[in-house]
């Protein structure tokens, strides 16, 4: 007769559910993961059913009841319910922000502020209102404004004032002696797509009589009578117009002598309805593949919750692994689900699902459009399909017999989402897997050090709840392809015997070859734009963001200074700002000044670059990629988008033209990312027939990351990575969290992160001997994001150790400072940004 709901208020004082009755006519429709209106104080709220009892926290008679059911079907599974209160405690998220993260952005709530008549008055005449006991008369101007809301039942605010633009400060009047009111009206923010459909009403032969009897000058009835008799089945309007060449009138016609019926159809919005994926066998399997496939088939069929990380060398043939592991699990019944990092996600890789497994597969990621993306998400719900690829919201896709997901290229950062929740997807895909008792595979060439320490027996120790994760290997290409030879350029050398150009002699040369061999480059930089920076030559003016403290991209095609941060733009200056010098230059090399190099060095040159500047329209990815595969282009430049996921015969060149860019930065990553970046770029080389050959230049040829990719050895460079993790206390051995205060004033930003920093320290020590090291604060390394300053904590712990509380407890501390001032906390458990 109950539900627990969680509404949609994200703060401290609502993070729980709230008792609401069931009305007797909802009782069928309210489940657990419903969607419901519900009165919130003088508002009506979005909310989340969590729970249904029938015995309520307060009494029953002051129980406000639910105003409305949103959906036919609830959005949420009773698993992601669960799972949101896990999501909730581990990421220290509000439980609504939780919800909503799982659902898709057409179901987030929408509030619209609708104005109605007050019910108050005389026979409908809105002339003579009663108000308080006394006859109110109204002006004609506010009987037609009455009359019009009446008409239409209520009327958004926004209609209305444009209806009566010079009308605002009487409607106001109206509202405050309460002949209107205001309410608040919850609206989806999408809605399914319908369609006008033509259904012949009449068997063929039926069909062919009525056109027999139609008059001479019925000609083009008859001609869609006839058509109808060749194919009758529903047809959409447009396509029967446009295939005859007709008018609507002439369907219409035909609807009324009832030969046929037009009515509107829900259908799908597909976004790739116009693509032919010819459909593929499986292949035969190498003995390393079946190896690999037979265990994990083996842990599927058993319906045993277990990890597996998959660590396969680039063109070890994991994807092929990964699709008959999914065909094992659909042969029982259940579902899949994989999840690539958002930049990896190719039509490459949809094309070998699709191919694959035809309709069974929901394709779910940020490209597609609003209306796209809830037609999928709806396909799953109404279990239209049995496999999901998308990214890593798609770990919350609504299946209920879950017995498989896979991580591609488990080691990205993209799993990780950078605002609240701030989950990760690898950990969340664990605790769903768990619940459903379903296989989890993590797939990577470069495995990240936190998956692969957790296949070594000391890393569950003292872990209560943890599974160990069981390793997979593949060290071999397919058919015994050779890895790609790799070459190391020292740029230093290059600089001291004269040659200043972007391109060492060696990759020089090496794409002179190819092009003469008309075979294919690959090129990474991952810097966009034109230069990183620009800078007056006589007195050291650099251009920086009026906003943030950084420095701002040049962008030649526009030629435009612009923030990568805040999106502040500004036109080029010829001049200093400073000094009024002439000496003001570009520094620093971006992929608009690679590509512009490359014309000019090899005239003739087809070069596509890929990179956030060219690929924000829809469909831009495919295009690109389509365009290149079909060898239109011989070289494909751009930044790290263009590292992972692809895979043309073709390519037998890789060039990395900056390995240091992610090296130096203030992040105990960087030589991880250095190295996983370096492996999986030069992979795309010599994936097929045609050997192929890599050159990464770099100012630090002897840092071992670089070595180790150069000699494509996971196994030294992770050794000597987990030396410096372990001797520094950082993950896989001791666990983070990264607590940023940012507000515009630096005086109470740092007496709020003093004050935190302190009560943290207290709350520590109170825990004692556990050990937990609070570090900070400090400016964060960009300090100044959006004329907001940044201060930021550090937390360290070991895993065995529950401090969720404590932070809690600590940024508590300041609710007053973020109520009153507007001061920020962002809570970042586990962190893979620090800057």
């Amino acid at each position: 007769m109950y539900a627990k709901v969680i509404v949609d208020v994200p703060s401290k004082h609502t993070n729980r559910g709230f008792d609401y009755l069931i009305p007797e006519s909802m009782r069928e429709w309210v489940a657990i993961g419903s969607r419901v209106g519900v009165p919130f104080g003088p508002r009506k709220l979005q909310g989340f059913v969590v729970e249904l009892h029938d015995r309520p926290d307060f009494d029953p008679a002051k129980l406000k009841p639910i105003s409305e059911v949103m959906d036919l079907y609830p959005p949420l599974t009773p698993d992601l319910v669960e799972l949101a209160q896990w999501v909730s405690k581990t990421y220290l998220c509000h439980e609504i922000t939780a919800l909503q993260a799982m659902i898709p952005g057409a179901l987030k709530a929408k509030y619209e502020r609708h104005i109605k008549v007050s019910d108050i008055h005389t026979n409908g005449d809105y002339g003579n209102l009663l108000l308080q006991g006394q006859r109110t008369m109204l002006l004609p101007i506010q009987e037609e404004i009455a009359a019009f809301i009446r008409d239409k039942g209520s009327v958004e605010i926004g209609a209305l004032l444009e209806k009566y633009t010079d009308q605002g400060g009487l409607i106001k009047q109206m509202i405050t002696q309460g002949q209107l009111f205001e309410v608040q009206m919850i609206k989806d923010r999408m809605s399914a797509k319908k369609v006008l459909t033509v259904f012949p009403s009449g068997q063929p032969e039926q069909l062919r009589q009525w056109a027999e009897l139609l008059a001479a000058r019925s000609m083009k009835q008859k001609e869609v009578l006839l058509y109808l008799a060749e194919q009758p089945y529903p047809i959409k309007l447009t396509d029967l117009l446009n295939e005859l060449g007709i008018s609507a009138s002439t369907v219409k016609s035909l609807a009324d002598k009832d030969h046929l019926t037009i009515k509107e159809v829900e259908v799908f919005r597909d976004p790739y309805a116009e693509r032919n994926f010819p459909r593929t066998k499986p292949l035969t399997l190498t003995p390393e593949q079946s190896q690999v496939f037979n265990r994990i088939s083996e842990a599927v069929q058993k319906r045993n919750h277990q990890v597996f990380l998959l660590h396969g060398v680039t063109g070890s043939g994991k994807t092929e692994v990964y699709l008959q592991s999914i065909q094992t699990c659909l042969d029982q019944d259940r579902e899949a689900i994989v999840l690539v990092p958002e930049i990896s996600l190719t039509p490459q890789m949809v094309e070998r699902f699709k191919g694959r497994f035809g309709n069974q597969v929901a394709v779910l990621h940020s490209r597609l459009s609003h209306g796209e993306r809830y037609d999928e998400w709806r396909k799953i719900m109404l279990k239209q399909v049995s496999v999901v690829i998308g990214a890593r919201s798609a770990i919350f896709a609504p299946f209920t017999k879950i017995g498989l997901v896979i991580i591609d290229e488990e080691h990205e950062s993209s799993y990780k989402q950078e605002e609240s929740p701030k989950y990760h997807a690898r950990d969340v895909s664990v605790a769903r897997a768990k619940q459903h008792g379903a296989v989890v595979i993590l797939g990577s060439a470069t495995p990240s050090l936190e998956s692969m320490y957790g296949t070594l027996p000391e890393a569950t120790q003292g872990i209560s709840g943890r599974a160990p994760i069981e390793l997979l290997t593949m060290k071999e290409r397919v058919e015994g392809r050779p890895l790609p030879k790799v070459n190391i350029i020292d740029m230093r050398e290059e600089l001291s015997k004269g040659n200043r150009s972007m391109f060492s002699r060696g990759l020089h040369k090496a794409i002179e070859d190819r092009l003469a061999k008309k075979e294919q480059i690959v090129l990474l930089l991952n810097r966009r734009g034109y230069a990183t920076f620009v800078m007056c030559r006589s007195c050291g003016f650099v251009a920086g963001c009026p906003h943030c403290d950084i420095s701002l991209t040049y962008h030649q095609s526009a030629r435009t200074l612009r923030c990568h941060y805040c999106g502040y733009t500004e036109r080029e200056a010829t001049t200093c700002p400073s000094c009024g010098s002439e000496h003001i230059r570009h520094f620093g090399t971006g992929t608009q000044r690679v590509e512009e190099e490359l014309g000019k060095l090899f005239p003739g040159i087809r070069v596509i670059r890929m990179d956030v500047d060219t690929t924000t329209e829809k469909g831009s990815h495919e295009k690109w990629l389509t365009l290149f595969r079909n060898q239109q282009a011989d070289v494909l430049l751009g930044t790290q988008m263009v590292a992972k996921g692809l895979d043309f015969p073709q390519v037998t060149l890789v060039g990395a033209l900056a390995a240091d860019t992610v090296l130096n930065l203030p992040d105990f990553r960087a030589a991880e990312r250095t190295f996983q970046l370096m492996t999986q770029v030069g992979g795309r080389a010599g994936r097929h027939e045609l050997p192929g050959e890599v050159f990464i230049q770099t100012y630090t040829p002897e840092h071992y990351s670089i070595i180790s990719a150069s000699n494509h050895d996971y196994k030294s460079f992770m050794e000597k990575e987990m030396t410096f993790r372990k001797f520094h206390d950082y993950p896989p051995f001791h666990r983070l969290i990264l607590i940023t205060l940012s507000h515009e004033q630096i005086p109470l930003l740092m007496r709020s992160a003093e004050t935190l920093a302190s009560k943290l320290k207290e709350l520590a020590k109170a825990m004692a001997p556990t050990p937990i090291d609070i570090l900070g604060p400090v400016a964060s390394p960009i300090s100044r994001i959006k004329d907001r300053y940044r201060f930021q904590c550090m937390v360290k712990y070991r895993e065995e150790v529950s401090i969720a509380g404590l932070v809690q407890q600590a940024a508590d501390t300041l609710g007053d400072v973020v109520k009153q001032h507007k001061l920020t906390i962002s809570i970042d458990v586990d962190p893979q940004v620090l800057m």
